[in-house]
């Protein structure tokens, strides 16, 4: 897929879901790894609680926190920045059974609540369907305050974020996403 098209892509959606016009022909992308075939561009400013503001203004949403702004993130929006994750509807198979921990100590980078809030967006606005139907993203590359962990999935009719310990692995469903992110 043309990488300039997918840009446009993302600028488009600032513009229309947050009326924020974004010129992203300069922005340095990562290195694309295999089998990394989906970009997820955040642009500066872009905090949890407005991204999950917009996500349910549009579906269905619920969230354990009311502020998700407390969140640390592994990268953070203070400039505009890219990613690279598996192009997957569900979390990836490949860390099921991992904590964030486990991910952390693997050197594994995890996609951060901001990206993951992003993704859901993205893929709506595409497809009009959701993500992780059936699987729990971990958002092993965010934190909160007290070091517990975001995930975010569809369930009963609703987006749903919440949290779960740094040690937590063996939750059914429950997986990380990879991130390509630079250094």
């Amino acid at each position: 897929e043309n990488l300039r098209a997918v840009v446009w892509d993302w600028q488009d959606l600032y513009w229309e879901f947050f009326g924020i016009k974004k010129n992203f022909s300069k922005l340095e992308f990562p290195k694309r790894r295999e089998g990394f075939d989906r970009l997820l561009v955040v642009a500066e400013g872009m905090t949890p609680n407005r991204v999950f503001a917009k996500c349910a203004e549009l579906f269905p949403a619920w969230r354990y926190a009311e502020d998700l702004d407390s969140v640390v993130s592994d990268r953070e929006a203070d400039h505009d920045y890219a990613v690279w994750v598996r192009d997957r509807a569900e979390a990836d198979e490949e860390l099921a059974g991992k904590s964030a921990n486990d991910l952390k100590a693997e050197n594994i980078s995890g996609i951060t609540l901001p990206e993951r809030l992003l993704y859901e967006l993205k893929y709506f606005a595409e497809t009009r369907k959701h993500l992780d139907l059936q699987n729990i993203t971990l958002c092993a590359g965010s934190r909160g305050r007290d070091g517990i962990v975001p995930y975010a999935h569809w369930d009963d009719d609703e987006f749903c974020v919440g949290w779960y310990f740094p040690v937590r692995r063996r939750a059914v469903g429950l997986r990380s996403r990879a991130a390509v992110s630079s250094p």
